[in-house]
C-alpha cells in the first residue's frame, strides 16, 4: 500500500508506449504545476492485442511501482485496454489513492453528431471489452455508431513506421466509409485509443475537414483536476520556468527501448535533446 498521499507527489501516468504521450500533453497544460512520471511499457505491447490477464497484471506492476518507489499521489491511466481491464482492481487494491481511467468519448461524440452517425476507431481487446460495451449501451438509440477494430496500428505508432501508419489509417477508413450501417454518413470519429490521438496529422486529411476527431486528453485532465482538488492534493504553484517544468518535473521511463519513446517525445511534445526517458526493468 502507498504512504499517505501529500501534495508535493508526483502523478503517476502510464500507457502500453508513447499513446499516453497525448494525455500526459494534456494533464501538463490543464495542470502546469504538476509533476509527473510518466512509464511507457512498452517491453510488453501492445496491451491491444493482448489478453485481459496480461494486462491486469502489467498495471499491477507499473501502479506498484509508481506508488512505492515514486510515491505517486494519484495515477492517471493513460489506456483504454487498461482502463477497461484493470482500473477496478487497481481502485480496490489502492482505496485511498486518487485513480483516474480513460474510456473512449462516446457520449461527447454523440452530443456533437449532426447526422447521428459517429465512428469508433480503437483495439480489438477496447473494442471486446464489457466496459466499452457497457458505456455502448448507454448511449442514445437515435445515434449510430460504427466499430473499428484498427489491428496494427498502435504498433506501427509505436515504432514510428509512417508507411504502416499511412497505409493503415487509409484502410480503416476506407472500411469505415464503406460500412453499410451508415459509414457513408459519419461526420464525428472517436479516437478510442491514446495512440490514435499522436496521428491527428494523418487521420484528419483522410477523414476531410467535415469530419470531427475526438480524443480523451482533455477530458481526462480535467478529470484529474476535479479528483486532485476534491482530495486537497492539487500542488502549489511553483516559479519553474516552462523549460524547467519539462525537464526536471516530468520523469519518463520505458520497459523497452528507450529510443523509441525518446524519438516521440521530440515529434510529438516538443522535447528538447536534455528530456530522455531512462530503461526500466520491471519483472
Amino acid at each position: 500500500m502507498p504512504s499517505r498521499q501529500v501534495a508535493t507527489g508526483p502523478i503517476g501516468v502510464f500507457d502500453s508506449g508513447i499513446g499516453g504521450l497525448s494525455v500526459l500533453a494534456a494533464l501538463r497544460q490543464e495542470l502546469p504545476q504538476e509533476h509527473f512520471v510518466y512509464i511507457g511499457d512498452a517491453g510488453h505491447a501492445p496491451y491491444g492485442e493482448r489478453d485481459t490477464a496480461h494486462v491486469l497484471h502489467r498495471s499491477q506492476v507499473l501502479a506498484d511501482y509508481l506508488c512505492t518507489t515514486h510515491q505517486a499521489k494519484a495515477l492517471v491511466l493513460a489506456c483504454n485496454t487498461a482502463t477497461a481491464a484493470a482500473v477496478a482492481s487497481l481502485r480496490a487494491r489502492y482505496p485511498m489513492l486518487p485513480i483516474v481511467g480513460i474510456e473512449p468519448a462516446l457520449k461527447p461524440a454523440a452530443a456533437q453528431s449532426i447526422s447521428g452517425v459517429v465512428a469508433v476507431m480503437a483495439t480489438r481487446s477496447t473494442l471486446a471489452s464489457d466496459k466499452f460495451q457497457a458505456l455502448l449501451s448507454l448511449q442514445a438509440p437515435s445515434v449510430r455508431f460504427v466499430l473499428q477494430a484498427c489491428d496494427g496500428l498502435a504498433a506501427a505508432i509505436e515504432q514510428a513506421d509512417r508507411q504502416a501508419i499511412a497505409s493503415l489509417c487509409q484502410r480503416y477508413v476506407h472500411a469505415l466509409r464503406q460500412n453499410p450501417d451508415g459509414g457513408a454518413h459519419i461526420d464525428t470519429v472517436v479516437l478510442g485509443c491514446t495512440h490514435y490521438a499522436l496521428i491527428t496529422g494523418v487521420l484528419g486529411p483522410i477523414w476531410g475537414p467535415q469530419v470531427k476527431l475526438l480524443e480523451a486528453g482533455p477530458p481526462v485532465a480535467r478529470r484529474t483536476r476535479q479528483v486532485l482538488g476534491a482530495a486537497d492534493l492539487l500542488r502549489s504553484a511553483s516559479k519553474e520556468t516552462e523549460q524547467e517544468a519539462l525537464s526536471a518535473a516530468t520523469l519518463y521511463w520505458s520497459t523497452g527501448e528507450p529510443a523509441l519513446l525518446n524519438h516521440a517525445l521530440e515529434d510529438f511534445l516538443g522535447a528538447g535533446p536534455n528530456v530522455r526517458a531512462n530503461a526500466l526493468l520491471l519483472p
